[in-house]
């Protein structure tokens, strides 16, 4: 690693879309960028020099996942993940936070300690605390840390949201705390507040008032419309700092994404390509294909005959359907190997729009296909 800090740079704007570059010691993040999502330290089929060759800048860890398997001795035995998966571009880890969510059945909240889990796998206790969250983080090595926050599911009940921005606001002092100074590595805020305009606010108000490096929109893609994700967003994106990233989080689709780019959002991260890929779905610039149908039994053509990745352009559509029917591995791996692939030249054709300053035509050729 080099003597580079963190940093972000604001290069151009469309209306709100902007273009924007990040640079870490481990290389560069041109934005707005896709963050494939590596949970367990792989992103599902796909060889790592396999993600190199599609473009990708930077991929997502999981802190909940990775603290149970390997765990954080493992982790530091290799000094961190980008060793022990063989990725030494960026890594942004999320905090355990959407796991607080997911698992609530195995966990209980305590605004002075932080979550206390009964493990998925075995039922074993452990805590997960903001400080537990950022040593976990830094066993990693990540790049770009998450605060920890509680993350409400969709709920309209104001107490809930008012609630879930204390505790979290009170866990990213303390994640802030834990941090320290470290230039070459970034730590962000995640904003909560629901569909409400004012809670949002008063959460972005009480994070800038901390600074972080940069700040999340959490707390979407859980259950709300996209038209009501696109209005809180078109509500509150722009109160957002101008001179840092902003991540969107969870999301999502190649139509979330142009309208989130629409409103202004930098970063993005999905399970979306790899986990349509093994079930038979990908995306392509005429739209969604689902490779399952039988009209693509004798389909010679291939779902990109321009891109020569893993010899993708050889593989038939009517092999793929093949591949599905006798559900055979290498289905899952070509099609998310795909998809991946496309997700980036969306991005980079996203950026190249931005930059002409022709982003709302490009937005408004391929909303309806996406």
């Amino acid at each position: 690693m080099n003597d580079l800090v963190f940093s972000y740079e604001l290069i151009a704007q469309d209306e709100k879309a902007r273009l924007g570059k990040i640079s870490t010691p481990r290389g560069v993040i041109d934005t707005p960028a896709f963050m494939p999502v590596g949970t367990l330290g792989t992103v599902k089929g796909i060889f790592a020099e396999d993600l190199l060759s599609t473009g990708t800048q930077v991929i997502l860890g999981n802190t909940y996942h990775l603290m149970i398997r390997p765990g954080t001795m493992t982790l530091d035995l290799f000094g961190g993940l980008h060793n022990f998966m063989n990725w030494q571009k960026p890594i942004l880890t999320d905090s355990g936070g959407f796991q607080i969510m997911s698992l609530a059945k195995l966990n209980k909240i305590d605004i002075n300690i932080g979550a206390v889990f009964s493990s998925h796998l075995d039922g074993k206790k452990f805590v997960l605390s903001p400080e537990k969250s950022i040593q976990i983080q830094k066993s990693i090595n990540s790049d770009i840390l998450m605060v920890l926050d509680e993350c409400p599911k969709m709920t309209s009940e104001k107490e809930k949201l008012i609630s879930a921005i204390e505790i979290s606001t009170n866990w990213a002092k303390r994640c802030k705390t834990e941090f320290g100074n470290n230039k070459k590595k970034a730590l962000f805020g995640i904003v909560q507040g629901g569909l409400d305009k004012n809670l949002r606010l008063d959460s972005l108000e009480k994070l800038t008032s901390i600074g972080f490096d940069g700040y999340a929109m959490g707390g979407l893609a859980v259950g709300e419309s996209q038209e009501q994700m696109f209005t809180i967003l078109n509500k509150t994106v722009s109160y957002m700092p101008k001179n840092k990233p902003r991540y969107l989080m969870g999301v999502g689709t190649p139509s979330d994404i142009l309208g989130a780019v629409k409103n202004g959002i930098d970063m993005f991260d999905c399970v979306m390509p790899t986990r349509s890929g093994r079930t038979g779905l990908a995306f392509t610039w005429a739209g969604k294909v689902n490779l399952r149908n039988a009209k693509y039994q004798n389909d010679k053509s291939p779902l990109d005959r321009y891109t020569s990745i893993r010899s993708l352009n050889v593989y038939s559509k009517s092999y793929l359907n093949h591949l599905i029917k006798t559900n055979e591995i290498l289905a899952s791996m070509l099609i998310s190997l795909h998809n991946i692939n496309f997700y980036q030249q969306f991005m980079r054709e996203i950026r190249k729009e931005i930059r002409k300053g022709t982003f709302n035509n490009f937005y408004n050729r391929y909303i309806d296909k996406f």
